[in-house]
Order: structure tokens, then sequence, then C-alpha cells
């Protein structure tokens, strides 16, 4: 049984590092196969998975060759004939990188023509998100730029949660509401609060009290780990094992959701 989830949030409230953890964390498990989705253009998903990036890595909307080969048409280009169909199944084995049985794949973004274009680069992007939602058994976590830009509604049906990370503080209502409303209006029916550096009982009844109509599935302490591996550059808790019980506890309510 696979299990899919989009994390979304407004820039700057640790939705990256929230995304990291919890694949290392579920990844934990070995009877878990994790695929964690890197869909946000300026997002780093693969320091927070401690992935050596001194080998740099290619979006696959970059790779040209793949996408020509794939398509039927060179990258770049609208209009004309292409495949709208290309194969992908095998693109999650061979172009992820892995480590401590995370696999991650880096999407990357349409540079010409708008989101919504019909081109090679965005076919090969919804084919792929496609296949990891519909056809893999896998626990995919994936990244999103705000919300659910990369998924389309007859996809977006079968995301078991889109997960909307908060700080605690009255703007969170503003940003949780625009995420929300994506992910309805692209049909994902359980949309989730997620309250991060949350430092006490105060800032929890503040999440509370703004988000009041939301589920809020649990919520990640402020932590000086945390804080000094992003000073350093370096992902938090070399050792997921010693991560804060509460990421654990959200784990757990994720995998709840497991069709």
């Amino acid at each position: 049984m696979g299990l899919k989830i989009a994390i979304g949030g407004k820039g700057g409230v640790g939705k990256t590092t929230v995304s990291a953890l919890l694949a290392r964390t579920l990844a934990a498990d070995p009877d878990n196969k994790v695929i964690a989705i890197d869909a946000d253009p300026v997002s780093n998903l693969a320091a927070g998975l401690g992935i050596d990036e001194r080998e740099p890595i290619t979006p696959i909307a970059e790779l040209r060759e793949l996408i020509a080969e794939r398509t039927g048409a060179e990258p770049g280009t609208m209009g004309g004939f292409f495949s709208l169909n290309p194969k992908v199944d095998d693109i999650p084995d061979r172009f992820s990188r892995e480590r401590d049985r995370v696999k991650l794949l880096v999407m990357g973004t349409v540079q010409q023509g708008g989101s919504g274009c019909i081109c090679p680069e965005s076919t090969i992007l919804k084919a792929l998100m496609n296949h990891l939602v519909l056809f893999r058994d896998d626990i995919v976590l994936m990244d999103m730029e705000a919300g659910v830009e990369h998924l389309g509604r007859a996809t977006s049906a079968s995301v078991d949660a889109l997960v909307i990370v908060v700080n605690p503080g009255s703007r969170s209502r503003v940003a949780a509401d625009k995420i929300r409303k994506l992910g309805l209006d692209v049909g994902i029916k359980r949309i989730v609060i997620l309250g991060n550096r949350v430092r006490d009982e105060e800032d929890k009844e503040l999440i509370q009290s703004t988000l009041s109509d939301f589920e809020i599935i649990g919520y990640l302490p402020e932590d000086e780990e945390i804080i000094n591996a992003d000073r350093l550059g370096r992902r938090p808790f070399d050792d997921i094992n010693q991560a804060p019980a509460e990421l654990f506890a959200v784990a757990s309510q994720l995998m709840s959701y497991r069709k």
C-alpha cells in the first residue's frame, strides 16, 4: 500500500526541513520505501536529506535528451506533435539520488510558456507525477512550491493528504486559506495543518485559535539542533532516532492515512 503526501506552506515556515525530516523518519522503518519529491524551485530538499550536492543534481525538467527521446520533441518547443503519454516508469530509479533509504527526485520547472503550457517538459513532469501518485506502492512525500502546482485534478484526487506547514502567528491564516483553496480546487479531500517552530503552549493555542476550522495533526518544537544545522548547512539529527518524539507522532498520524 502506498502513501501520497503533499507538503505546502508559505516561504520561511520550514516546509523543506519538515519534508526532509518526515521522509527520513518514515524511511527508518525498513518496511517502507520512500521517495521524496523536490517540486519547489527555490527549495533545497537534497541538503535537508544530507545528499551530497558537490555532484550537481539536474532536475528532470532539464534532462533535454531524455525529454526529447520520450516525447519526440525538443524541450523549449510548443505546439506541433509529441507524445502526451511518455514512458516514465524507469525515471524514479534511474534519476534519483539516495541516502538512508530515501530516494530524492528533483522535478524542476518549465521555464517557458507558464505553468499550464502544453510542452514536452510539462508533459514529462505531469506524467511522472501521475505515475508516482497513481502507480507506485512507495511512500511519496512531495515538497511543493506553495500548494499543488505540479498536480493535475486526476492525480490530486489520489493524494492522501495535503499538509500545510505553519508557524505560530496570525499571518498563518491567510497562507493556509490560500493553499487549502488550491488543494480543494484540484480535488484533494484531506487538508491538514502541521505547526512548526512551536515554543510553548501559548504558540499551540495561537495556532489552534487562528486555524480552528482545520484539522491539526501535530506540533513540531523549535529545536536548537535544527537551528544550528541550518546555520552550518548540514542536515539536522544525523541519527534520525534522536529527533523529537513529536516528529514520530506526526509520521505515525500520516501512516494512518494509508489506503
